[in-house]
């Protein structure tokens, strides 16, 4: 028989001594993990922000929709005040997701969350999430997201709502199968729902640069790295950093990339553009969707390791 270990929830207390100066900065540097429990990209964009006389925990971006997400969080199982405070800043914001992350969830908040699903229209969605710690026997903590609550659809791949067109709901499959594939066998992202859009935005771990999956215009489609940190100088430097690589990065990635610096915008952009439409075949569309994956994989390859330096003001270097 095989010899188990004893799982033991700790306190969290002992881990985050205090939510503002302690728990609140953990999440923000760890606000993938919180994506990953409910299902999306998430983008930090701001810590405390403020709205009117309150300040919210965490400000966040849902890459895939480019929606704003607002986050709060609490060391003790939720409140009233904090639920209140909740609906203040989605209104504030004009939020597309709200997050509640707690020490415990009540059963009547996590029936207020279920009822804001039920009777807020698809463009707002809303989550509640346990924070617990737990060990297995004298063995390191490690921290588990519960999600409690959540969108009636949101576990299904799919959220209800208006009705897209014919040509919204061709990109809506497109995109499910597309981050269905490179969440569960890629691990490439925690994105769960597709969206009736032409462009899927993924998070690279540095903020304000994504990889990107999108139908352009012409006829074509590509995957790309798509640098905007909200600054065109840094911008610009960035772009610049990379192309003084251009040479080797294409031999890695092992085809010739597009190389768009973008002087009249703020964004910069390094692509790869094949030819495709999402009014192909389904043959067709199955094959462009096994090409955006493997673009995508190899960008993540390939400039991953850069990203970070390349944010910095001294030169990139590329491994052989």
């Amino acid at each position: 028989m095989p010899i188990l270990g004893s799982l033991k929830n700790v306190d969290i207390r002992t881990v985050w001594p205090n939510e503002a100066t302690s728990f609140t900065p953990w999440l923000a540097e760890h606000i993938n993990a919180l994506g990953a429990a409910v299902g999306i990209d998430l983008e930090l964009a701001q810590v405390e922000a403020d709205v009117g006389d309150f300040s919210l925990d965490l400000l966040a971006t849902d890459l895939g929709t480019k929606r704003r997400v607002v986050i709060e969080n609490q060391l003790t199982p939720t409140d009233h005040d904090h639920l209140g405070k909740l609906l203040t800043y989605a209104a504030g914001f004009d939020a597309g997701a709200v997050i509640w992350v707690a020490a415990a969830i009540r059963d009547e908040h996590r029936q207020a969350i279920d009822w804001l699903n039920q009777h807020t229209t698809s463009d707002a969605n809303f989550f509640a999430v346990a924070v617990e710690v737990l060990r297995i026997d004298d063995s390191k903590p490690a921290v588990n997201f519960k999600l409690v609550a959540f969108p009636n659809e949101w576990q299904k791949g799919k959220v209800g709502g208006e009705k897209p067109s014919p040509r919204g709901e061709a990109y809506r499959a497109f995109f499910q199968e597309l981050i269905d594939d490179l969440r569960e066998k890629h691990k490439f992202t925690s994105a769960k729902v597709g969206q009736p859009q032409s462009w899927y935005s993924f998070s690279s771990g540095v903020s304000g640069l994504t990889y990107g999956a999108s139908f352009a215009q012409g006829g074509k489609f590509r995957v790309e790295l798509y640098i905007d940190r909200g600054n065109a100088e840094e911008n610009k430097a960035i772009f610049d950093r990379l192309f003084a690589q251009k040479a080797k990065l294409e031999s890695q990635y092992g085809t010739p990339l597009v190389w768009e610096r973008l002087d009249d915008r703020r964004a910069s952009r390094i692509a790869d553009y094949l030819p495709g439409s999402i009014a192909s075949s389904p043959d067709d569309l199955a094959h462009f969707r096994t090409s955006m994956i493997d673009g995508l994989l190899r960008f993540k390859k390939i400039f991953g390791p850069l990203l970070k330096q390349g944010t910095g003001p001294g030169p990139v270097e590329i491994p052989a």
